[in-house]
This record gives C-alpha cells, structure tokens and sequence, in this order.
C-alpha cells in the first residue's frame, strides 16, 4: 500500500518545514471583512436594483378597436354553440315539454337569427348612447333601442 507524502497533507499547525504561507480555511474566509458596496459621494451605499422589464401596454380603446376590426370582419357565429343549445333546450322545455329533440341545421338558425337580433340591438343602442353624447353603453340605451325599435317583450 502506497503512502502519501507528508507534504501533500495539508496540516493545521504551521511546522517549521513549511516555507509558503498558509492560507485561511473555509471556516476563517467567512469571519473576513464582506466585500462592501461602493459608496456615493453623499456617503451612502449606492444599492442597484435589478431592473424588471415592464410588459408593453396600449393605449386604451386600442385593443378594443383592433378587436371590433376582427369581430367585424370574421363570420363565424360568436355565441359558443353549447351554452346556447342548453338555453334553446331549457326555454323549449317550459313551453312544451314533449318536444325533446332538434335538428343541428334548426339550431345554427336559430342562433344565426339570435345572434343577428343582438348585434342590430347593440348598434341600435350605441346610436342612443352617442345621441345622449356618451361613450358606454348603458342599460337605459338599450331599453330605449329596444322601446324605438319596436322589441319589446310581448310574452
């Protein structure tokens, strides 16, 4: 079995053998003056934050403008198609309950039918917003589009 040299191990007496320094142990590294920040002329630590880089935000009215753009031009049907189905179901349920079953082309009409009668109430209603030199929508704007128009509830 081969032996390690003396001088490869590492003593914590200083021996009069050894000619280079020492030098301190983890332990007496720690127990060492900490690094200091550099001071500002008024005497204090100057401390740097690190900088966040805040996400971009628009203007108002912007992203809603970009999406009536979008909405505007698209013609897909903007009610999700089974909420509105269950709605159909449930209303057609109280006025009759034997009817159960619809045809799919009978509800893409129906919600087609929905759907435009919404969006002319909304336009209908934005005049008289504006007509009232307002800029949102309010429930009596749509009540008034709806009492000119001639949709009110019947039933």
């Amino acid at each position: 079995m081969r032996t390690k040299h003396p001088a490869a191990k590492k003593s914590s007496s200083k021996s009069p053998r050894s000619k280079a320094p020492s030098t301190p142990s983890k332990s007496n590294q720690s127990k060492s003056t900490p690094i200091r920040s550099p001071k500002s002329k008024s005497g204090r630590k100057s401390v740097a934050a690190p900088r966040i880089k805040k996400p971009y935000r628009h203007r108002p009215g912007t992203v809603a403008l970009r999406e009536i753009r979008k909405y505007q031009k698209s013609v897909d049907l903007l009610i999700p198609s089974a909420p509105f189905v269950r709605t159909v179901k449930e209303i057609s349920h109280q006025f009759s309950p034997m009817v159960t079953r619809w045809k799919v082309e009978a509800m893409k009409a129906l919600q087609q039918a929905a759907e435009d009668f919404i969006v002319c109430l909304f336009e209908d209603a934005m005049l008289c917003a504006f007509h009232a030199k307002r800029v949102t929508l309010m429930k009596k704007d749509i009540e008034l589009a709806r009492r000119i128009g001639g949709r009110e509830r019947r039933w």
